[in-house]
């Protein structure tokens, strides 16, 4: 069975934040149930994790996991009402495990005066493979925007879920708790820049770009 991957996004949260939602769309070849939910997997519920799962439901898509790209409060706010409501695991980095833990650290005291917090149901390993919702990614560690900041990339298809850590013409900041702007720097040159030039980046704010794009225009990155 071919795969026709798709991206879907949604913007939650008090700083904009995209959530992606990714799919395997039915292959035209082969026959489907149309009432049959299609499972997805969900990166950064950045709020309203009720509404959230109430929309995928509402278009007949099942949340099969959460994955976090790091554990500032604007990626997980809407994790723990997501992960209640659809069963659904809430996966990280390892090296990001503490920061989802701590409201202070993870800035949810700060920006908007109240504990939000998330444990992981599984903490990954840099490089290893994730398979669900019949799609298949590879955990990328990119530590800079946080200790234990990361991407997702579906290297098949050439698609890279880069959080925080890459813009379009631009890089996550690295003034927070465990930020570090040469790590950042040498995380996007080493790691992602390693990718495709026709990878399509879907970065955590902001609109879209591509590797190639940004190995020739982004200013942060020389």
């Amino acid at each position: 069975m071919n795969i026709n991957i798709k991206v879907g996004m949604v913007t939650l949260g008090p700083v904009q934040t995209n959530c992606y939602f990714v799919f395997n769309a039915a292959d035209p070849e082969e026959p489907t149930k149309s009432d049959a939910p299609i499972p997805c997997i969900v990166f950064d519920p950045a709020d309203k994790g009720d509404l959230l799962y109430e929309k995928l439901t509402q278009n007949n898509l099942k949340v099969e996991l959460i994955l976090l790209t790091h554990g500032h409060f604007d990626h997980m706010s809407g994790a723990d009402d997501l992960r209640k409501l659809s069963g659904a695991q809430v996966w990280c980095w390892e090296k990001e495990d503490d920061l989802c833990q701590d409201p202070d650290a993870n800035l949810s005291y700060d920006f908007i005066g109240k504990s939000i917090t998330i444990k992981p149901d599984r903490l990954l390993r840099d490089g290893e493979i994730i398979e669900a919702a019949g799609l298949k990614c590879r955990l990328i560690g990119t530590p800079g925007h946080t200790v234990g900041s990361c991407c997702y990339s579906f290297d098949d298809d050439k698609v890279l879920i880069s959080g925080d850590t890459l813009f379009e013409g631009s890089v996550g900041r690295t003034d927070f708790p465990g930020g570090s702007a040469s790590t950042l720097v040498r995380s996007v040159k080493e790691k992602l820049f390693e990718l495709s030039d026709d990878t399509i980046v879907y970065p955590g704010h902001g609109g879209g770009t591509t590797i190639g794009d940004e190995k020739q225009y982004n200013p942060y990155i020389r």
